[in-house]
């Protein structure tokens, strides 16, 4: 802990005690006790969210699982009927997962609001809690559902998708016991909200780096993805000539380089990754004739984004060019950036301010639910620290105390939040 925490201190009785056991609480519920995960409209999902809804009742709430099945709880305000700040994040995993991606923000949203009814306060306006039921689209590989269905963008086209067992969305729905016809009754009108703030883990190592354990987010970053096939002429590794050759690997590989470079020599944050390559025919004594491999582009900004896609295309045409290699890139997923809306950041820093920490601003390159809930509300974001950067894995890792700090700095946004004026 650095001098500036110690100096800090709690300024309330801790909150991060009861997080962190809920933490734990809610990691036991796995496919597996080895390896974690928590799957969209399973029996683990059930009894997770059977669990949230029991401590969003005990912390004051009128709580219900929605048609999509996202765990919803509500703490009125000093009237009822008011309009809500949404706080929230996602209660799924992926597999071999973390326990704190997603949980971390609907647990501290539950803490900050049973800390309120503790003290019998009531704001002048509603607070809503939601646990999103699918961010993550492992089961049938679409992501965001949750959130979409509450920002009213659901597309109903993907209840007809299957998973791996070859069930249907639709299917998982009713056997879960909700009615997909319905799930177009958990949209939220923009007036019923005055704005949606999420706290997560950075999933990065910034933070850590720069010795803090909150910051306030500035952007979810856009995402191109791209799949590219290079196609050269398989040949025999011991009688083919190097001049003569059309090796669709080394080609791939340069390709690789150069992307790396681009990305790195970029001074607006913009980040690459090839995470999937694959040879044929793979064997050890032939020169692979076809390479696929696959292309994660991110920037806070669309317009950046989009022209370095442009620009490491036409590098990767002009290395196909030069060695003979034919070439084919397709768009596979394309997602705009989401900026958080100033005045929510605002109230954020003085909220991190107020705790006694410095105010850092950073980008978020991984993609959160408020990229669907920006459709239906203003968004803001608070990043706490994680160990290492580590995320996506079963080594992620939150600090007591900066668990605790994330609470409390939650907890000063909400009670001093001031909704926008109409």
């Amino acid at each position: 802990m650095s001098e500036m925490e110690t100096a800090a201190g709690p300024k309330q009785p801790s909150l991060g005690h009861e997080i962190v056991a809920r933490i734990n609480e809610l990691a036991a519920i796995s496919e597996t006790p080895e390896h974690l995960a928590r799957v969209f409209l399973t029996t683990e999902h059930r009894r997770a969210a059977d669990l949230i809804l029991s401590w969003m009742r005990e912390a004051g709430m009128s709580a219900h699982l929605d048609a999509i099945g996202n765990v919803c709880g509500r703490y009125e305000g000093e009237r009822p009927g008011l309009p809500a700040l949404m706080l929230g994040s996602h209660y799924d995993t992926v597999r071999d997962a973390g326990r704190w991606d997603g949980p971390l923000g609907v647990l501290t949203a539950i803490a900050c609001v049973a800390d309120l009814n503790r003290r019998g306060k009531r704001l002048p306006f509603a607070i809503e809690i939601a646990g999103f039921a699918d961010e993550e689209g492992v089961r049938f590989a679409s992501t965001l559902l949750g959130s979409r269905a509450i920002a009213g963008t659901f597309d109903e086209s993907v209840l007809a998708t299957r998973d791996r067992q070859g069930i249907s969305m639709r299917g998982a729905l009713l056997a879960f016991g909700l009615d997909p016809d319905h799930i177009g009754k958990a949209a939220r009108a923009r007036r019923e909200l005055s704005g949606y703030v999420e706290l997560h883990i950075e999933q990065g190592p910034v933070l850590e780096e720069k010795g803090l354990p909150v910051g306030v987010v500035s952007a979810i970053a856009g995402a191109t993805r791209l799949a590219a096939n290079l196609t050269g002429m398989a040949g025999h590794a011991g009688t083919v000539p190097m001049p003569l050759r059309r090796d669709a690997l080394a080609g791939a590989a340069e390709c690789i380089v150069a992307i790396e470079a681009f990305c790195k020599t970029d001074e607006a944050g913009l980040v690459g990754t090839v995470g999937y390559i694959t040879a044929m025919p793979g064997a050890t004594n032939v020169i692979p004739g076809k390479v696929s491999f696959t292309m994660d582009i991110r920037s806070q900004s669309d317009m950046h984004r989009k022209r370095a896609v442009a620009d490491i295309v036409r590098r990767i045409e002009a290395i196909a060019r030069r060695r003979e290699l034919a070439l084919q890139i397709d768009v596979t997923h394309e997602n705009r950036s989401v900026p958080c809306a100033p005045w929510l950041k605002a109230q954020i820093a003085d909220a991190v301010a107020g705790e006694g920490f410095p105010v850092f601003e950073l980008p978020s390159g991984a993609g959160h639910d408020g990229m669907a809930m920006v459709d239906v509300a203003d968004i803001g974001m608070i990043f706490v620290r994680c160990r290492g950067g580590i995320s996506h894995n079963p080594a992620e890792h939150v600090e007591l105390a900066d668990a605790d700090t994330g609470a409390r700095v939650l907890l000063r946004f909400v009670e001093n939040f001031r909704p926008q004026a109409a």
